[in-house]
């Protein structure tokens, strides 16, 4: 990260990993995009769900929250692994759980063996989506991967209800295997492991951790035991990190302006985007009177544009300098969120979601790569994990406060 002498416009950091440039974008893309899809795609097939296992829909619900769940966790654990093992050990051990989880998901007669997938799924799609961020190294090429996520993402809810009308529900839930396609691929461009460190895995960082995303992530369905048991762990951790400043979560990180920043953007512009995400097609629909498909079809229409204007942002983003990359940003989540609020009519609520996926996609892109040159080199798998968690918190509490202060 440079600065300009007496100006004060700081450059967009980039922060390369050796094998970012060897690595063809589009492999990366695949290898990360499937998971926005695989999380989405049983949002509109849970009533399916349901009458095939024969359980109410509320509790079908629980294959979204568990598949966000492990998400969440799954992915500080594959960034330590990346920093401790390297990429072609945590790139085929990501690969092995998104295939097991399929298995399970193709198989299973009963819900608790499902969800059991569906969180080993999700755990291998954690795992793939740290590998490709890490080997992106560059604003542009982390734009390729969010702006796929932000198109399969748009996508995966009428791409999991149509294959369960042609196909089943169990094919809709399988759609994250399509990113298998991509490890043999990236694998001929990985190194083999590194030496051993030597230093012990902080078992104590990454259980404190994983607890206290869990609290986070439960938060809207159990407020008071969950805030409970978040509050304990970030108790505990706190103490913990300033003992092990080089475990499971770097202090170098959290003690970075620069990473705090970064994360807490990516925190609330994802946090607002899955807000409008499930609020505008509700609102539309139920106030506005405007027919289920032609809202879901154009909302999917607003979230691909957003997608693709992530594209020239991320390219152009260095040369913008951070500070103003971050006043867009933060302008334009600003603006999503009161139009929809304030806007009449279904065009304006539309082109706000469409807006607010390119502010949570391109804060995804560009301050990934900020946040990474926030540590050293040796925490920068690390660092980029706990940006991505921030990320997909964002994620998980937007449907609740959806539902808490737009669909009462």
């Amino acid at each position: 990260m440079s600065t300009s002498p007496g100006t004060g416009a700081t450059r967009a950091p980039s922060v390369v990993h050796p094998s970012a440039r060897q690595v063809p974008v589009l492999w990366l893309a695949l290898l990360a995009s499937p998971v926005a899809a695989a999380g989405n795609a049983a949002v509109l097939i849970l009533g399916d769900l349901g009458r095939s296992l024969g359980i109410p829909t509320a509790t079908a619900s629980w294959l979204v929250t568990v598949f966000a769940l492990a998400l969440a966790i799954a992915t500080p654990l594959f960034a330590t692994l990346l920093r401790r093992r390297g990429t072609r050990t945590a790139l085929w051990l990501a690969a092995t759980c998104v295939t097991t989880g399929t298995v399970l998901v193709a198989v299973s007669p009963w819900l608790p063996l499902l969800l059991a997938g569906r969180a080993v799924q999700a755990a291998g799609g954690a795992g793939l989506t740290a590998i490709a961020m890490n080997l992106a190294g560059t604003a542009r090429r982390m734009g390729v991967i969010s702006a796929g996520t932000g198109i399969l993402g748009a996508v995966g809810p009428l791409l999991g209800e149509r294959l369960t009308g042609t196909v089943s529900w169990r094919a809709a839930l399988s759609l994250l295997a399509v990113t298998l396609l991509a490890v043999p691929a990236v694998s001929r461009h990985t190194r083999p492991a590194p030496p051993p460190t030597g230093d012990r895995f902080d078992t104590r960082g990454a259980l404190l951790l994983a607890v206290l995303s869990g609290g986070l992530v439960l938060l809207p369905y159990r407020p008071l035991p969950a805030l409970a048991v978040a509050a304990v762990a970030a108790a505990l951790l706190a103490p913990h990190i300033r003992r092990r400043p080089d475990g499971y979560v770097p202090a170098a990180a959290l003690g970075s302006r620069l990473f705090r920043g970064s994360a807490l953007i990516a925190l609330a512009l994802s946090g607002s985007y899955f807000t409008l995400l499930f609020a505008v097609p509700q609102m539309l629909t139920d106030r506005a009177g405007r027919p289920a498909t032609a809202v879901a079809v154009g909302q999917m229409a607003a979230m691909i544009t957003g997608s693709l204007l992530t594209l020239g942002f991320a390219a152009v983003s260095a040369r913008l300098g951070h500070r103003t990359v971050r006043v867009i940003l933060l302008a334009a989540g600003t603006l999503a969120a009161a139009a929809a609020v304030l806007a009449h009519g279904a065009v304006v609520p539309l082109a706000a979601v469409g807006l607010a996926v390119f502010a949570a996609t391109a804060a995804n892109a560009t301050q990934s790569v900020a946040a990474a040159s926030a540590v050293p080199d040796r925490q920068r798998p690390a660092a980029i994990g706990l940006f991505q968690l921030c990320y997909l918190l964002g994620g998980a509490l937007g449907p609740a406060l959806a539902t808490t202060l737009v669909l009462r």
